[in-house]
């Protein structure tokens, strides 16, 4: 006897429990996942190329073709082209800086090739450490661009100014260089130590600014190198000519007897350093944006949830909703309509548990009309269908716009029930423009089952509990055998019954027993009719439904977590059993996560930049007077932020937030020039007056060159809207603002705290025999 004389065997595509059309047509769905660590563009390309061959040859003789539903790579070349644009656009503006200043075409033109001397070898070393040039260290570049001038900026302008007071081009170069050498050192050392507890963060946060950190920490390292080896030997040979200039510097001067003259008495120093210490912190308390999870970095495409009455099956749904949809989205895809669609799909879950709807228009900017249309036209009109739709997010379940969770978790099912509803709507009053989802919906419910088996008479004829559920497999779904595999194709074996109509012909099917006989599955088990849940959820044991938000466009998440928690939970509380859970997931407690992470990542890279300081320049105390300067930093930022936010939604976001940490690096370089200079004066013999007024002259030329082209560089960021903006935006804008602000109170409130020292700096520092910086002549 063979297994044919017993039962039908056949090869037959699996039992379709889902409907998925593609642009009018039945489909299949795929999802291509790269592998971890290759690069997007080139997977899309490989498999791009895959498929045309395979719609060309073998799927076109078959009537068949496969096409994309959502291609990222169209996302990605639109924000590389923004960003590259950006770039070159920062490039020029920072050169028209740097001439503004010299007036010497062949001085900037020195300056200005460490630019892509550095981008260009950070490229290479992103390669060696097996990064890929990606949006994220595209935008590193494009911060870097006037970052990597600070250094040569500083040096060949100290090589100028020797040059202009008569000095011989090699004692120029060499003095030019060795002068500012510790100081760059210092500025250096800290930009580059900003970004170290950066590379530790772990979640989404360490996987989208790992790449930004390591491009702008290896460009500033690059460009100190440069700048003290490469600049100094080609000022020799290249500035040959470089005329003599007796009133170089005399603006300067003038300007520092004037920032002078503002501290010139205790009374106005004390006034000075309390207003502007006092007025940063609490302006940018004021005035801080709330908090936000990810930027709302949108894709130009629709994307809708669909939830489907209790019991309804594949065919049903396929009839009675998804054929209609399809009919109503025909005419937008021929371009009947407008906006014309380029594709759209639809794929719905197993079990009746739902489905998504994905739409793209052909005019990107029209997407907002086709969000209109799918949710007020396409999805309406089906009864006991609850759907919604909104504008694509590129972050997905990173977080972006709405995944925030309200969790509520209790024993009894019925109260459970109550409460979810009564959540929905509570939600839908106090957040108008949100959309509440429960998952799974207590209230959707389906027709089954419930097998209890008798233990007894399990052991009675043989059987294990194991048994029989493999047993009630095979008379349901089927029962997974094993593969079959012929050396080259691999196919599913399943065990399934014959077909029966109701319970009562499932009790009456008879079984072999291990022991002998033949006995009806009634006399093992008891079937009774009930409904349940599609499905069960759990958190930490405990039965939860999951109320999915979605967040109201233009409302940060902080505010939108502040409402649920001040006038939803409470309510939900008061009619939840004393033992029932009120909690949040999604977003908002990533939120947290990130906020304590950066928290502490702040606190750590102002320690880390405290100890190099102290180091490098022998003395705490002058560490000290640098560090002062930062909260000077943050109240130009968070001005940035709050004029932006009158034209675009900027809230307070984790890219933004790494801004702030940017810019600890940034803002204590000028402060290090004016310190090193001061203590350099008065090893030099001068009082301290003289000494910090002679550091502001030297200085400050350099001080705003650097400030300058660091702000035009990444100027075209926060200027230029484009698609992925949102991705960075926030936070060159947090650090333009921050710049400009604070190199201008750097000037005002640095003298007057060198002014505050009554303690001789220079005679303890004679006295422990300590090396300093070289005095600038």
């Amino acid at each position: 006897m063979t297994l044919g004389d017993i039962a039908n065997i056949s090869v037959a595509p699996a039992s379709g429990d889902q409907v998925v059309y593609q642009n009018g047509s039945p489909a299949i769905s795929m999802r291509v996942v790269r592998e971890s660590g290759t690069n997007v563009l080139a997977a899309i390309n490989r498999l791009t190329e895959v498929v045309d061959e395979l719609n060309a040859t073998t799927l076109a003789a078959q009537g068949i073709a496969i096409e994309k539903s959502f291609d990222p790579s169209v996302f990605i070349n639109r924000a590389i082209s923004l960003l590259s644009g950006n770039l070159l656009v920062g490039i020029l503006l920072s050169v028209g800086v740097l001439w503004w200043f010299l007036r010497q075409i062949r001085a900037t033109l020195l300056i200005a090739v460490t630019i892509p001397v550095c981008l260009l070898t950070t490229i290479i070393v992103l390669g060696l450490f097996g990064r890929t040039v990606n949006v994220i260290s595209l935008a590193g570049l494009a911060f870097a661009t006037g970052m990597v001038l600070d250094a040569a900026i500083v040096v060949l302008e100290n090589i100028v100014r020797l040059r202009e007071r008569g000095e011989k081009p090699t004692a120029a170069s060499l003095m030019g260089a060795s002068q500012v050498w510790g100081a760059l050192l210092a500025s250096t050392a800290t930009t580059v130590a900003i970004f170290v507890p950066i590379l530790f963060l772990q979640d989404v946060e360490g996987q989208l600014f790992a790449d930004l950190a390591l491009t702008i920490a290896i460009g500033v390292g690059l460009s100190l190198i440069v700048a003290v080896t490469v600049l100094p030997v080609a000022a020799r040979f290249w500035l040959v000519k470089l005329p003599q200039n007796k009133n170089a510097g005399a603006r300067a001067s003038k300007f520092a007897s004037k920032l002078m003259q503002v501290s010139a008495t205790p009374l106005r120093r004390g006034i000075m350093i309390t207003g502007l210490i006092s007025g940063a912190v609490g302006l940018s308390w004021l005035l801080l944006p709330n908090l936000n999870y990810l930027p709302p970095v949108k894709r130009d495409a629709v994307d809708a949830f669909m939830m489907f009455p209790s019991g309804a099956n594949a065919e049903t749904i396929e009839k009675e909703v998804v054929t209609e949809i399809v009919a109503r989205l025909q005419p937008y895809m021929d371009g009947i309509k407008e906006p014309a669609l380029k594709n759209y799909y639809i794929i719905t879950f197993p079990n009746g548990q739902g489905g998504t709807l994905g739409v793209r228009a052909k005019d990107q900017g029209q997407v907002k009309e086709l969000e209109r249309i799918v949710r007020d036209e396409i999805l309406v009109g089906f009864p006991d269908v609850f759907a919604f739709a909104q504008q694509g997010n590129l972050f997905g379940r990173f977080g972006g716009n709405g995944s925030v969770q309200l969790n509520i978790q209790a024993t009894n099912l019925e109260d459970l029930r109550e409460a979810t509803v009564r959540g929905v709507g509570l939600i839908n009053e106090a957040l108008p423009g949100a959309q509440a989802r429960p998952n799974p919906d207590p209230n959707v419910i389906a027709p089954e089952l419930e097998i209890i088996p008798n233990d007894r008479r399990l052991a009675e004829v043989g059987y294990t509990r194991a048994d029989i559920s493999r047993i009630i497999r095979a008379l349901g779904d089927g029962l997974w055998l094993g593969e079959h595999f012929d050396g080259e194709k691999r196919v599913d074996m399943i065990l399934r019954a014959q077909d029966w109509a109701n319970p009562e012909n499932l009790i009456n099917v008879p079984l072999a027993t291990p022991r002998g006989g033949t006995v009806p599955l009634g006399d093992l088990v008891t079937i009774e009719r009930s409904v349940g849940p599609t499905f069960i959820q759990r958190l930490d044991r405990k039965r939860t439904v999951s109320i999915d938000i979605t967040q109201p466009e233009g409302m940060p998440l902080e505010d939108m977590i502040t409402i649920l928690e001040n006038e939803v939970e409470p309510q939900l509380k008061a009619i939840l059993p004393p033992d029932a859970i009120v909690s949040y997931g999604g977003s908002a407690d990533a939120l947290n996560r990130a906020v304590s992470s950066l928290a502490l990542n702040f606190v750590l890279a102002l320690g880390l930049l405290f100890l190099i300081l102290a180091a490098l320049f022998r003395s705490p105390k002058d560490a000290i007077l640098v560090v002062i300067t930062i909260p000077l930093a943050t109240v130009g930022g968070v001005l940035a932020l709050k004029v932006l936010n009158m034209f675009a939604f900027a809230p307070l976001d984790l890219l933004t937030m790494i801004g702030f940490i940017i810019l600890l690096g940034l803002v204590v370089n000028n402060a290090i020039l004016l310190v090193a200079q001061t203590r350099a004066g008065e090893e030099q013999g001068l009082n301290r007056d003289q000494a910090i007024e002679r550091a502001l002259a030297l200085r400050l030329r350099p001080i705003f060159m650097s400030t300058l082209t660091s702000i035009m560089g990444m100027l075209p960021l926060v200027m230029f809207p484009g698609a992925g903006s949102a991705i960075y935006r926030g936070m060159a804008t947090t650090i333009v603002g921050g710049m400009s602000v604070s190199t201008l109170f750097t000037l005002l409130l640095l003298p007057c705290l060198l002014r505050l020292a009554s303690l001789d700096i220079f005679e303890l520092r004679q006295k422990q025999k300590t090396p300093s910086l070289q005095p600038a002549e």
